[in-house]
């Protein structure tokens, strides 16, 4: 039985999708091959995607490899490559969005608070990085619950992410947002749909984006807790609660 599986990858350097394709033969593992044939194998598969790193597999053969932000399972002899969300089935752990999560976890952390725009309580029990586009609709219904979720103890930290690209509207209402005296009021009005007055200085803006497109961010509001777990697109402010403490008490 030789199943055919289809991976496509986007890759944070080419913004291109690159599709390779691996016949699985059942039967013996396969040989073992160094780190460095393995990543070869990848490479020519995949010109110009990045690989981030490689570890050990609980699938006997296989290694973890990152590429882009995203999770593969590569065989031992580089012959073959899968995709897909591995789970333990005794506990239903997704252990792929598990290392996703810690590969997104270490990026994230080394975006210090000077490069975010963040609304929360005095100490916040959870805080989350959302990456906001100003013109989605349901990026904007989420700020207009700021209020309730600052209550409920969570800080939003945002960072930019136009979903246009580089050089758009949404761009340029970014950096007036991030150039104004109080980024808080401005964002606040830009989300609010008032007009944003033009200003420019040194921003991290096309920074964000360039993050965001590296760890797989596809839509607006996407939110990850400080674990690094994406945990949606919009959700109120008790989902998200809810979301977060099952987090929490999963990592006690």
């Amino acid at each position: 039985m030789k199943p055919l599986v289809a991976l496509v990858l986007t890759t944070s350097l080419a913004a291109v999708a690159g599709i390779a394709f691996a016949q699985l033969k059942m039967g013996a593992a396969p040989a073992p091959a160094s780190d460095a044939v393995l990543r070869a194998a990848v490479l020519k598969a995949i010109p110009g995607v990045k690989i981030e790193s490689v570890n050990p597999s609980v699938i006997p053969g296989y290694r973890e490899v990152a590429i882009s932000g995203k999770v593969v399972y590569v065989s031992v002899d580089g012959k073959y490559l899968m995709q897909g969300s591995l789970v333990e089935l005794s506990t239903r752990d997704n252990l792929t969005a598990a290392s996703e999560g810690v590969l997104r976890r270490g990026t994230l952390n080394a975006v210090g608070p000077e490069r975010r725009i963040v609304f929360g309580p005095a100490n916040p029990k959870h805080r989350v990085t959302v990456f906001t586009d100003i013109d989605c609709g349901y990026c904007r219904k989420l700020h207009s619950e700021m209020a309730d979720f600052n209550k409920a103890g969570i800080a939003i930290e945002y960072l930019f992410f136009p979903r246009a690209g580089v050089g758009s509207e949404s761009f340029q209402d970014a950096v007036s947002v991030w150039c104004s005296a109080d980024r808080r009021k401005a964002l606040t009005d830009a989300k609010a749909g008032k007009p944003t007055p033009k200003k420019t200085c040194a921003n991290p803006v096309a920074e964000d984006y360039e993050l965001g497109r590296r760890i797989g961010v596809d839509g607006t509001p996407a939110i990850y807790a400080a674990d690094g777990t994406q945990i949606g697109g919009y959700l109120s402010p008790q989902d998200m609660l809810q979301r977060l403490d099952r987090i929490a008490a999963k990592a006690r």
